[in-house]
């Protein structure tokens, strides 16, 4: 599969359920997300079109009409915070290392500084190698550490703070 069958696309009520079904994979794994199945498809769908009333940064990977991959940039909305934007993303496990998680990322990036994000800040479990390393190619610095901050399954993991300015 090439980089062309792969298309990033402004995230549509059309792949909500499509959307659903590839973040509930992904946090099924039990290692990249802060949850480990999905929200039911009614928070999904409830949250997917309010990104799209408030034209909120998300974007999808598609090939037709099936997701594979996410990015979104949620801005924060704390007075005094408003500049900055915490991100999500996610690729289905037989899509990882081709690339769309990059393409997804600067995509998503762009269009949350046209949309006035200043900085986006993010927490990464320390196991999760390939994200960190994607994050710093991209320019994101490491700002702190929270130790032992997961337990799940009986294993602890760190959560690593990174930040990049835009």
């Amino acid at each position: 599969m090439s980089q062309g069958d792969v298309r990033i696309v402004p995230i549509s009520e059309e792949y909500i359920e499509s959307f659903h079904k590839c973040l509930d994979s992904v946090a099924r794994e039990r290692q990249y997300l802060g949850f480990v199945e999905a929200p039911p498809l009614e928070s999904t769908h409830e949250f997917v079109l309010s990104n799209i009333s408030k034209e909120i940064p998300q974007y999808v990977a598609v090939i037709g009409r099936t997701v594979v991959g996410w990015g979104d940039i949620s801005p924060i909305t704390l007075e005094g915070f408003t500049h900055c934007g915490s991100p999500g993303m996610g690729v289905l496990l037989g899509y990882r290392g081709k690339g769309y998680g990059k393409r997804l990322m600067e995509t998503t990036i762009f269009a949350a500084k046209e949309s006035g994000i200043e900085r986006v800040e993010l927490e990464v479990y320390a196991s999760n190698i390939p994200a960190i390393k994607l994050y710093e190619k991209r320019g994101f610095v490491h700002e702190g550490v929270k130790k032992n901050a997961r337990k799940l399954d009986g294993q602890y993991d760190d959560v690593l703070l990174m930040a990049l300015f835009i």
